[in-house]
């Protein structure tokens, strides 16, 4: 009598990592959740259309600078005022890429681009743990991938139903439930000041946020996004110079 065993279907190195990716992102989704129905919410509130509403998630896919371009818009603000607003809230991204370029300048095109669109705080804030790990797996790119399609889809989903049931729930922006977002960023940021210069960044800029918090057009966040940059780089160099010092 012969006996058949069964070959077991094997999952894909690629497909394991995608899926991963798309698992490890899940604790970061559920504090964007809120965000993305809070923001369809208010942008048919503010007088956007439903679809333009829809397309501007889908093609700038940037929480923090939709929020601020909304309320810009709201107020009166001019387009120049609105392009450097943004511009300067995401220049964190530049440090991101700069981060991840050895992990993924190697990778063709039609790997970069998607990726680089596809970039946000909390995907950086998982991937970068992926890439910096010693193995040598071939397939963390299919980790980003999953990390970053899974972020993007939860934003389209979560924008759609801002749109469409939000308005069932009255002044749902009063809610508080916007908290879950600045949360999820303090501990993406915590993990990572691991020196003086980082916490100096983050003190200071944190600090002018709080005292410029009343300018109008959201000046404030300018203002504190430069100064944690300049305050962080000039503890740096106070830092350098002085091991320079002690070693001469």
């Amino acid at each position: 009598m012969t006996t058949t065993i069964e070959q077991q279907p094997t999952i894909s190195p690629a497909r394991v990592e995608f899926l991963t990716g798309m698992r490890d992102t899940i604790p970061l989704i559920v504090g964007a959740m809120p965000f993305g129905i809070i923001f369809g919410t208010l942008a048919l509130s503010s007088g956007f259309s439903f679809w333009g509403t829809l397309a501007m998630s889908a093609f700038v896919f940037a929480g923090s600078a939709q929020f601020i371009a909304l309320g810009l818009l709201a107020v009166g603000s001019s387009w120049p005022i609105i392009v450097l607003t943004t511009f300067v809230v995401n220049l964190r991204h530049l440090l991101y890429a700069v981060t991840l370029l050895t992990h993924v300048k190697s990778l063709p095109q039609r790997w970069q681009i998607p990726l680089a669109f596809w970039l946000t705080d909390e995907t950086f804030a998982v991937v970068i743990k992926r890439y910096d790990q010693p193995d040598t797996s071939p397939y963390k790119r299919w980790y980003h991938l999953g990390s970053a399609l899974a972020m993007y889809l939860n934003w389209q989903i979560c924008t759609f139903l801002g749109l469409t049931v939000g308005h069932t729930f009255p002044n749902i922006a009063a809610w508080g439930l916007d908290f879950a977002m600045p949360v999820t960023f303090i501990g993406m940021i915590i993990p990572y000041l691991k020196n003086r210069p980082m916490w100096a960044a983050v003190v200071i800029a944190g600090s002018v946020a709080l005292a410029t918090y009343s300018l109008p057009h959201k000046l404030g966040l300018i203002l504190a996004a430069l100064a944690g940059v300049v305050g962080g780089y000039m503890v740096e160099q106070f830092m350098t110079s002085n091991n320079e010092v002690q070693q001469s």
